[in-house]
This record gives C-alpha cells, structure tokens and sequence, in this order.
C-alpha cells in the first residue's frame, strides 16, 4: 500500500494548468463559482473508513474523486464486491467522479522490451511480477471501469474526454503515460502539497500534524491524495483529520470540486 512521498513529484508536471482550467467550473450549487477549487481524492483501500467519510462528505456537501482497485478489506472480502456495492452506488447517486486505479492495484516496476514489468497487490496474483505489453495494462486499467458500471450502471468519469486514471503508488514513466492517454485514460497525480500523509506511520507523523501542514501548505487548484484505510497506520488519519480539513479550507475561501469537474 506504499505510495510514498517520493512518487508525488512523478505527476505534478500532469498537474500543470490543471487549476487555471478548472477553476473556472461551477460549484454543485446553483448560480455559485468556484474561483479557489480543490481537487480532494480518495483511493480505495480496506474500507474501514469508507462509511465516516461518507457521512463527513454528505454533512459538508462536498465532493470528490474516487480511485477504484479491488483491494481487500476488513469485512473480509474486496472494495469492488458485492458487500461495498451499496456504498458505490449511493457514491454514484450523490454526484462524486470515480476513476481506475487497476483491478488487481498493480504497481509500474519498470519498462521493458515487451512493455512493462509490473506487480500485483490485491486479488489472485498477490505479490506475482509480469511482463505486460501496454494493452495488457490498460485492459487491467478497464477493469475497474467494468466493474463499477456492473455495480451502478454507470461509466467512470472521464476529463477532456479520456477515463480518469490513477497509478498504484504514483508510479509511472513517460512510456506508461503514453500508452493510458493512447488507450483513452487521463492519468491523474496529486500535488506536493496534497499528500495528506495518510498512509504514513502514525507514530512519526500524527494527525494533528499532517492535518496542520496541510491547511498551511494547500493552494487553489491543488489535488489531494487520501485512502479509505490504509492497513498499517495505527490512528487512521480521516477519524481524526477529515472534517478538520475541510472546514479548514473552507473558512479559507476554498471550495470542493471533482476532477471530472
């Protein structure tokens, strides 16, 4: 589940001029504009928090970009199966953006004469390592897309035409970009300052401080990374620091967007 700090420069050149554009989209609220956006996202992980950002989303009408794997999860299953496909769908009905993240959250190791060599983390292939031509990857990619239209009827979120895309782990290169935009993704990073730290050590980095550098660090136009539990961070960050943040940015004149927004 490792997405360190390190990966979040792999994509904030994707980020440039993404705020420019997208702030000038309209907020979910009539005859409103959103001049100072935030992007926040959430990639799936073991669920454990999925219901208490739900409920903190809905009480603050806020909302945000889902990245979809078939991780596994505490109710002793996966993120995409029957159990958590209520959750989807009611997602769906309120108006959030979902995009792919993989089916089997497969990690870019490197690239190869083939295509890339990369490694599974969830699912039947746990831990296994392959050699994947680049429509293998990308009908990985589809993956999720399928399954979320068979759990809600509906397509994942496209931007400017191209299926949202989140790399496991942030991990890419110039090849593997090429070949999501050539098979219709549009990869999607998160800022420097958007790394909310939820998948680090608690014991070193507490919510209280995540939480304070990132209500200092946060800019307009910037993408937020989060999960929906991360198995070894002992005090799950969103219990403790979701709400905070967003009243935080909120009494500080930004507002929330989608990035299918």
């Amino acid at each position: 589940m490792w997405r360190g700090i390190k990966f979040a420069s792999v994509f904030v050149f994707l980020l440039s001029g993404l705020g420019a554009c997208l702030s000038r989209a309209q907020t979910a609220q009539p005859q409103s504009v959103c001049s100072q956006p935030v992007y926040l996202t959430f990639d799936t992980g073991h669920m454990g928090v999925a219901p208490f950002v739900a409920d903190v989303l809905a009480k603050h009408a806020v909302k945000v970009t889902f990245f979809l794997a078939n991780e596994k999860t505490k109710t002793d299953g996966t993120s995409l199966d029957d159990v958590w496909q209520p959750w989807w769908q009611a997602r769906a009905r309120e108006g959030h953006a979902f995009g792919s993240h993989t089916f089997d959250h497969v990690y870019w190791l490197a690239d190869s004469k083939k295509g890339f060599r990369v490694k599974a983390s969830a699912g039947k292939a746990l831990g296994q390592v392959f050699d994947w031509t680049p429509e293998q990857y990308c009908a990985q990619a589809r993956r999720s897309g399928a399954r979320f239209t068979q759990m809600t009827g509906r397509p994942l979120s496209t931007q400017a035409g191209r299926v949202l895309f989140r790399a496991p782990g942030g991990k890419t290169s110039p090849k593997l970009l090429e070949a999501l935009r050539a098979c219709g993704f549009e990869p999607i990073g998160w800022s420097a300052a958007g790394f909310l730290g939820d998948e680090l050590p608690s014991e070193k980095y507490p919510n209280a401080v995540l939480l304070d550098k990132a209500l200092q660090n946060i800019r307009s136009g910037d993408v937020l990374l989060a999960h929906l539990g991360i198995w070894s961070r002992k005090e799950p960050w969103a219990l403790a620091a979701l709400e905070p943040l967003i009243v935080g940015l909120k009494e500080r004149g930004f507002c929330f967007q989608t990035l299918a927004q």
